[in-house]
């Protein structure tokens, strides 16, 4: 490559030290803050829990849709568009 195209940004040295600072800060910190970082697993899975239900929930309507067809309940279908 030339002067004036030094190659992509992504391969600069600058770019590389940096990512090689934070690999080695996050060794670290995971090394030597792990009981921290494990007493945070309940409360993740609790936030998780919202999460997943407003996620879930796009499919078939949601709450306070309207009302499953009984053909809809015997198949298993979702919501319909007709």
């Amino acid at each position: 490559m030339s002067a004036d195209h030094p190659g992509p940004w992504w391969w600069s040295k600058s770019l590389l030290v940096i990512l090689g600072f934070l690999a080695i800060a996050a060794f670290f910190v995971m090394t030597e803050h792990r009981a921290h970082l494990y007493g945070a697993v309940p409360y993740l899975l609790l936030l998780a829990c919202p999460l997943m239900h407003l996620f879930m929930h796009r499919d078939h309507g949601g709450h306070g849709g309207r009302p499953q067809r009984e053909g809809d309940r015997r198949t298993g279908g979702g919501r319909h568009d007709t």
